[in-house]
């Protein structure tokens, strides 16, 4: 559920600061200088226009160094920029960076047709520079190009881990992981709390259980979140530089591949001790000690330890293979998980009439006992929530890019084998023309006679709003994802009456991390409502 500029121009690049940005462009910008004779050959081979055939429309760019101005503009301003570029030149939009062909998409009808209608055509990725230069594992599932490889990870992924049957044996996961939340949010007291935080540390210890199967006590998940924030950190400020002529910025800068390196080796030391522990736990099967309290009988690791190859001989995945995938599904559920929910609680803080009304809503399905997994499918005003707040608040507001593996026509324009295919998210959820009111926070809507009932939310029918993706590359995240919002919005309502603390007043402007997060973070006053938990009733 990934998004990346030049983390929306490449899939491993999450974040640039200007700092980083201006310092790569004067760097980069000297080297082509010295290099001006590649300039011819850069120029032939971004020439990807076939004779006859229309591309999209963008601004006019000089190979290398037209593109090499982007680099100026640091996450913050991308967005802004393209929505300035498709006030000019419409829905599609045409940039180069590099030599490549990069184009973003704005229109829901033309996402659906080159994501669902297109096939195949759209459904690679670009490949991840920064992976084959450090040696590093690039068989994940939202990189690996489309393909054996890929159809084998995800159909793992989604039949052993996220099928819902499995999805039950991890709610004692989910319990532990809301009365660790409750705790958390408890010890603020009455003054402001830093609810982020507490997101971000519960949604990591929960990804970490579900991955290596064993609970893990806090400093040992705050290492793991620490080296992963770490590399991911590294990747963004410091990596991205490498997908302009790699071969030439792999000299120029080689101590960030030295730092990238060290921070990858911190990984696997944390790391493969866990799944070394789970080889172990599954060689002795039964005889295996299993504390039920603290282990679960099922995790991520145990599918991947059980993966054979069949194009390649059938052997198995290597540690740094398996490290690469568990680091993908530790950071591919917190920050997006952490970050929805942020949004929706501080809709619900500006909105107090709405929180009562969901409020009400759980008092009346659940009585004073705590919000079940079974009770929240029967809360269609919760639903609501959660949809408007997906709605307006996209954890991404791209989708990661895709690849064109071959020459495709998108809405009359050419988009050219090899080209980068990006997706405004945010721009299809807040359409005018499509939603009432598009920039109000309005569950309603979901409810019957609303603009948004029977919203499809994987795109197959239509694209009005695709917070996960849509197509052959939609996230497969959406079931558990969207379980885990319910669960946890539902728990936090039950349990604390969310307030707006005098002059931290709840502001809604957007700031881009690895997510799309609110640049003021919400930090607001929380009553304990008068509940009993279910520990205290049978006390």
């Amino acid at each position: 559920m990934s998004l990346h500029q030049l983390h929306i121009i490449h899939p491993s690049v999450h974040r640039a600061t200007p700092r980083h940005a201006m310092e790569s462009w004067r760097t980069l910008l000297a080297a082509a200088v010295l290099l001006g004779p590649l300039l011819l050959v850069l120029r032939r081979s971004g020439n990807n226009n076939p004779r006859g055939r229309r591309l999209p429309p963008g601004p006019p760019a000089v190979p290398l160094f037209g593109n090499l101005l982007w680099l100026r503009h640091s996450s913050v301003d991308v967005e802004p920029l393209l929505k300035r570029l498709f006030n000019k030149y419409g829905p599609v939009v045409t940039l180069r960076v590099g030599t490549r062909l990069n184009v973003f998409v704005a229109d829901r009808r033309l996402a659906h047709a080159a994501l669902v209608g297109a096939g195949t055509a759209l459904a690679d990725r670009p490949r991840p520079v920064a992976n084959s230069l450090l040696g590093v594992s690039a068989n994940i599932i939202t990189s690996t190009s489309y393909g054996p490889m890929w159809r084998l990870l995800r159909r793992n992924l989604v039949s052993e881990t996220l099928h819902p049957s499995r999805v039950l044996q991890f709610a004692p996961a989910r319990a532990w992981v809301r009365r660790v939340l409750m705790e958390k949010l408890r010890e603020a007291g009455a003054a402001p709390c830093d609810v982020v935080e507490a997101f971000q540390y519960t949604m990591f210890c929960l990804l970490v259980l579900m991955c290596f199967g064993e609970r893990l006590d806090e400093p040992a998940v705050r290492a793991i979140a620490d080296a992963e924030r770490a590399w991911l950190l590294h990747i963004s400020a410091k990596l991205g530089v490498f997908f302009f002529l790699p071969s030439i910025t792999r000299h120029l800068f080689r101590g960030r591949l030295q730092a990238a390196r060290a921070l990858r080796r911190r990984q696997m030391e944390l790391l493969v001790p866990l799944i070394d522990a789970r080889r172990e736990y599954k060689r002795q099967g039964t005889a295996a000690e299993r504390r039920p309290e603290t282990t679960l009988q099922h995790s991520y690791v145990d599918t991947l330890l059980d993966i054979a190859l069949p194009e390649e001989g059938h052997r198995r995945l290597s540690d740094d293979e398996i490290v690469t995938l568990c680091s993908e599904f530790l950071n591919g559920g917190t920050d997006t998980t952490s970050t929805g929910l942020q949004w929706i609680m501080a809709e619900l803080v500006k909105n107090p009439t709405v929180q009562e009304k969901l409020y009400s809503d759980i008092r009346y399905t659940c009585g004073d006992g705590e919000v079940s997994e079974d009770d929240i499918h029967n809360m269609p005003y919760l639903k609501a929530v959660v949809l408007e707040g997906l709605r307006k608040h996209p954890p991404g507001h791209f989708l990661l890019p895709h690849n064109a593996a071959e020459d495709t026509d998108v809405g009359g324009y050419l988009i050219p084998k090899g080209a980068t295919v990006n997706f405004m998210v945010a721009e299809m959820g807040r359409d005018g023309n499509q939603w009432t009111e598009p920039m109000e926070f309005l569950p309603e809507r979901f409810l019957e006679g609303g603009d948004g009932v029977g919203v499809d939310m994987t795109g197959t029918r239509e694209i009005r709003m695709m917070p996960f993706g849509a197509g052959r590359r939609i996230c497969p995240g959406l079931a558990i994802a969207t379980l885990h919002l319910e669960y946890f919005v539902a728990n936090m309502v039950r349990e604390f009456k969310w307030e707006e603390v005098p002059g931290l007043k709840v502001e809604f402007a957007e700031k881009q991390e690895f997510t799309t997060v609110m640049k003021k973070p919400l930090r607001p006053r929380l009553v304990p409502r008068n509940v009993l938990s279910a520990e205290q009733r049978h006390a």
